[in-house]
């Protein structure tokens, strides 16, 4: 069950995230390999952050899955979740931040 957690200082008020929502669900969904119903999303706005010492937006995200994480999938999760927020968001992609976590990395024989 992968999720996805993103903490960004844009003001979400007034804006459709349905879309965005949905355009992330299936991303992540495609690239992890794992069918949409189980992929959970957060998206909290207006977050107190910085980056590089300013306040324009940014975005912070983290994604915990169990299984399908790889080199490849992380740098397909960051060029697409990046292209998704800066295009919704407008957010630059070279202020975004995405965190990976595989919770089956290191685990051998796991019964999840």
């Amino acid at each position: 069950m992968p999720c996805l957690d993103i903490s960004t200082n844009v003001n979400l008020e007034g804006i459709n995230t349905d879309s965005i929502f949905s355009e992330l669900t299936k991303a992540v969904s495609q690239i992890i390999g794992k069918p949409e119903k189980f992929v959970m999303i957060l998206l909290k706005g207006s977050v107190t952050l910085t980056f590089g010492g300013n306040k324009e937006p940014a975005a912070l995200a983290e994604i915990v899955s169990m299984g399908g994480i790889n080199t490849e999938v992380k740098r397909r999760l960051i060029a697409t979740l990046g292209s998704i927020l800066e295009n919704k968001l407008y957010i630059p992609r070279t202020r975004f931040v995405l965190k990976v976590f595989d919770t089956t990395m290191g685990r051998q024989n796991s019964k999840l």
